[in-house]
């Protein structure tokens, strides 16, 4: 046994040692995973009855000992029937992980220094939790881990921190991150409990008691909405464990269920993080993705990121945006309300809802919202915005004209477009949509962050107060976008022109979507970085500009045009250097600082116009805001 033979061998055992580690964390990440996955999934079966000769779904489960029989849609069943056999095979994949776990798992040096604990729930702490944190120790942080990461240095506050937003926007990494940041003594006194469906209250409050008692100070409650008592019950986290010196991290998607509980039990014990508007230049530095274009097409979740995130788009597709709204929207909001006084805050959704189509009516609303919210988006046929306006920019273009859009069979078209989106039309639905359940639909994406509305001031009329709702997930509105596109595509008409044609028509309506899509996020990110400015987009008899920022305090304001173009033309700077309007903007707003045109080319100035390229100005905000 020489010294290089021994270095040798070390050298070796040290490789085992470190595909050992490796294996072991990628197997509790797929545990954590299957378990996410698990509590989303329906347990149960899917059971038929014959009444009066007709066959009806029933989707049966258990709890507490007793049996439970919920009426099923026809066209639903087989979904719910793939969806519960999905569960069993994870649960099953999630036994055979778990199996060699517990035979061949070191002692965990961590996990010495307390006493055996008799636990109900899933808690992960010592060796495991460092192991289920460290998958991710390279990737790129979110802003808003600073926030966490200031309440977990913090003395005792008496406060419970919330961590909540929709699916795949980093809730989860964001607490792995956390628990990497921590000194060790600090890891070794927190513990992550993965709180999943059938949990309740008395088994959290059990653990937290149990972690208390051996000495732990951080504690991680994830999905914590998944326990049915979760709203009426959570002023136990606040008054009790952080009260009593414990910093108690919540996080879940359920959204909606959060703020009914801070309203209804937590009030000032809390602090509220939400994770669910993700601006352009965080996207772009965190999932190492470049490009606005990307930013629209797939912006809105942290799922697509290559080497960082996973790897599939969550909007790579309008299938896969319908089963994001329906998954992650829709059951968010519906969740919620089930839990949140027994149901009985349903309003007026409860029709829709017994009926099955509450669903549906959300993703309509979400289709729809961008431009044209109103109470009869859900009452007219379902007609696309998009087509029409393409149609007139094709007209008027002034190097090829064409009126293609004009000659094809627009309602095949836009039928064709109501059936790739899973949207049904008024004859299609049984319970009749009325201006109350497109309200409250409404009422509850703003508070989700889906939705936000964009003031719209008209300089002939300063009393009339509108504005126009924005989908904070651009991902999402560019897939339906696209489905528009597809259903071109098919129509006889169009199918006729030549393939180069095709293109430069498709390309154009694409570039509207994407020019409409420009405009709302310069908007909601100018708004969000600048919170004591007013922005809004300003009308006039002719002309409007695209957004002003108006300073109340110093009584000056700058005036934007935003064009999704890179290339420089007189034509995009017209209306700003209208002297009519500017003077009428002036009187009312205070002296116009900036004149800017965001466009996607280079820094420059023409006219007095400033020239500034919008993704520079955008990461800008970033800065500004942070």
């Amino acid at each position: 046994y020489t010294p290089a033979r021994g270095g040798i061998t070390r050298g070796i055992a040290l490789r085992e040692a470190r595909r050992e580690e490796t294996h072991v964390a990628d197997r509790n990440e797929r545990i954590a995973e299957i378990e996410r996955q698990l509590s989303e999934l329906p347990s149960g079966s899917v059971v038929t009855k014959k009444v009066s000769g007709r066959t009806y779904f029933y989707h049966r489960t258990s709890k507490d000992g007793r049996r439970h029989e919920q009426y099923v849609p026809a066209e639903q069943v087989e979904a719910l029937r793939h969806s519960i056999e999905r569960r069993r095979a994870l649960a099953h994949e999630l036994k055979e992980l778990r199996e060699p776990a517990v035979k061949s798992a070191p002692p965990c040096r961590h996990q010495q220094t307390f006493p055996a604990l008799e636990l109900r729930t899933n808690v992960l702490h010592g060796d495991s939790l460092i192991n289920f944190a460290a998958g991710i120790a390279s990737w790129q942080e979110r802003s808003c881990i600073h926030a966490l990461r200031a309440y977990l240095e913090e003395g005792r506050t008496d406060r419970v921190f919330v961590l909540y937003g929709l699916r795949r926007t980093g809730k989860t990494t964001l607490i792995r991150q956390a628990i990497l940041h921590m000194t060790p003594e600090q890891q070794r006194r927190c513990a992550f409990i993965q709180v999943a469906s059938g949990n309740t209250l008395a088994d959290i409050n059990t653990d937290l008691r149990a972690l208390r008692d051996a000495g732990f100070g951080t504690v991680f409650v994830d999905e914590a909405t998944l326990m049915d008592d979760f709203v009426e019950g959570a002023a136990l986290f606040s008054d009790v464990y952080a009260a009593g010196g414990m910093h108690i991290v919540l996080s879940g998607t359920d959204s909606l269920g959060f703020l009914f509980a801070e309203d209804e039990q937590l009030y000032d014990r809390c602090i509220l993080l939400h994770t669910t508007f993700i601006p352009y230049g965080e996207f772009e530095r965190v999932l190492g993705l470049r490009g606005l274009d990307v930013f629209i097409r797939f912006g809105g979740t942290m799922s697509m990121g290559g080497r960082d995130y996973n790897h599939a788009s969550t909007f790579a597709s309008d299938k896969a945006a319908s089963e994001y709204v329906d998954s992650a929207i829709a059951h968010n909001i519906q969740h919620s309300l089930r839990c949140y006084q027994a149901g009985g805050h349903f309003r007026a959704l409860r029709d829709l809802y017994e009926a099955g189509e509450l669903t549906d009516a959300i993703n309509r609303v979400v289709e729809d919202i961008n431009h044209s919210f109103a109470v009869s988006t859900l009452t007219r046929v379902f007609k696309s915005s998009d087509l029409s306006i393409s149609a007139r920019n094709l007209r008027s273009d002034c190097e090829r004209p064409t009126d293609v859009l004009d000659r094809i069979d627009v309602a095949e078209v836009t039928a064709r477009l109501a059936r790739a989106l899973e949207i049904r039309n008024a004859g299609e639905r049984s319970v009749p949509i009325e201006p109350a359940h497109a309200r409250e639909i409404k009422e509850y994406l703003d508070l989700l962050d889906v939705t936000r509305d964009i003031p719209v001031v008209d300089m002939s009329d300063l009393t009339h107060r509108q504005s126009h709702t924005a989908v904070a997930l651009p991902g999402l509105r560019y897939s339906q976008a696209e489905a528009l596109v597809q259903s071109l595509l098919e129509d006889a008409v169009f199918a006729d022109l030549s393939a180069a044609e095709r293109k430069r028509v498709l390309d154009r309506v694409r570039s509207e979507v994407m020019g409409r899509m420009l405009e709302d996020i310069v908007m909601l990110e100018t708004m969000s970085a600048r919170p004591s400015m007013r922005v809004f987009k300003l009308q006039f008899r002719i002309g409007e500009f695209d957004m002003v920022v108006y300073d109340p305090e110093a009584v000056c304001c700058e005036i934007y045009e935003v064009k999704h173009s890179a290339r420089r033309h007189p034509a995009q700077r017209r209306h700003l250097l209208d002297e009519e309007n500017r003077s009428a903007t002036e009187f009312r707003y205070g002296t116009i600082t900036r004149t800017v045109v965001l466009y996607r080319g280079e820094d420059c100035e023409e006219d007095g116009v400033c020239y500034r390229n919008v993704e520079r100005y955008l990461i800008g905000l970033q800065a500004l805001s942070a």
